[in-house]
């Protein structure tokens, strides 16, 4: 019992040595290898490795994957235009060397991170400052990220990083002078729809003056045609009674006596006062066409 236990015991403790000497390195990883504080090797091939066992040496991991930093806060930027610009941007970024990295910024993702922000945040202000607000929002937004990622590219040295990419993705007016900018883009937008109402009268008092110009030559053009064909009309009408009654003057004369009794007692409610005898009455009592009658009310 006692030999077993002993071999059991001696396994445990060889199983126990070999762990402390033995680690294991990701693709994803790089791993520093400490001796008695100090950095003694960099591993960056993933694989099973060999060390001395604590305290002489130990073993620290870092990420080597591509890490995101966003702008922590918003800060108003003015531009050349002296108009306050807020962006919002985000950068990303690697461990590149290990040994400079450790050095200055220690095993914290965190530390880097938080000397790393004001620095983007000064070179976008640099880059920034120099442009207006239309080239920052479009002709020179590409241009203002590739020129902080070749400001930071020195700066990144000293961390033992290497910046990756520089993105913005937000670019907006600060905040008091967004009420402003609203009213100014509301009375442009007023002031073109002014415009365009006024064009559009002008234009519609156009139409309709040329409208009615048209309408009184129709109406114009109309009646003389009318009045042509009416007097076409009258002269064939006197022709026709010409004719007429230069076949029968006796029966042209009492035709004009019925005319003109019935153009006399054409209303009820006239009175005449005619002599039976007169002339006027010639045709009623068969002694030829009637003078015309004198009438009163």
């Amino acid at each position: 019992m006692n030999r077993i236990a002993s071999i059991v015991a001696g396994a445990l403790i060889a199983f126990m040595l070999a762990s402390s000497t033995l680690f294991i390195v990701d693709q994803r990883q790089f791993a520093v290898v400490y001796a008695l504080g100090e950095i003694k090797e960099v591993v960056t091939e993933p694989g099973l490795k060999f060390k001395m066992p604590p305290p002489f040496q130990n073993v620290v991991f870092l990420d080597r994957r591509i890490q995101t930093l966003d702008s922590p806060d918003s800060r108003a930027i003015f531009t050349a235009e002296k108009k306050s610009l807020v962006i919002d941007w985000l950068v990303k970024w690697r461990v590149s060397e290990p040994r400079q990295f450790i050095r200055n910024s220690g095993t914290d993702m965190r530390n880097v991170e938080t000397r790393l922000s004001p620095i983007v945040q000064a070179a976008f202000n640099e880059e920034v400052t120099k442009r207006t607000v239309l080239a920052v929002l479009a002709t020179e937004r590409e241009k203002v990220m590739t020129d902080v990622l070749k400001r930071l590219e020195d700066e990144a040295k000293q961390f033992g990083i290497e910046v990756v990419d520089v993105r913005i993705k937000r670019v907006d007016f600060a905040a008091n002078i967004t009420d402003s900018v609203y009213r100014r883009m509301e009375s442009e937008r007023k002031r073109v729809a002014n415009e365009l109402r006024s064009t559009g009268g002008a234009d519609g008092e156009k139409i309709r003056a040329d409208a009615d110009r048209q309408r009184e030559v129709i109406v114009a053009e109309a009646y003389r045609d009318a009045q042509k064909i009416k007097g076409e009309g009258d002269a064939k009408a006197s022709a026709l009674y010409a004719e007429a009654f230069g076949r029968d003057p006796q029966f042209a004369q009492f035709y004009r006596s019925l005319e003109a009794y019935r153009s006399s007692f054409r209303n009820k409610s006239d009175v005449m006062v005619v002599d039976p005898s007169s002339d006027f009455f010639k045709a009623m009592r068969g002694g030829g066409p009637a003078a015309p009658a004198k009438s009163g009310k």
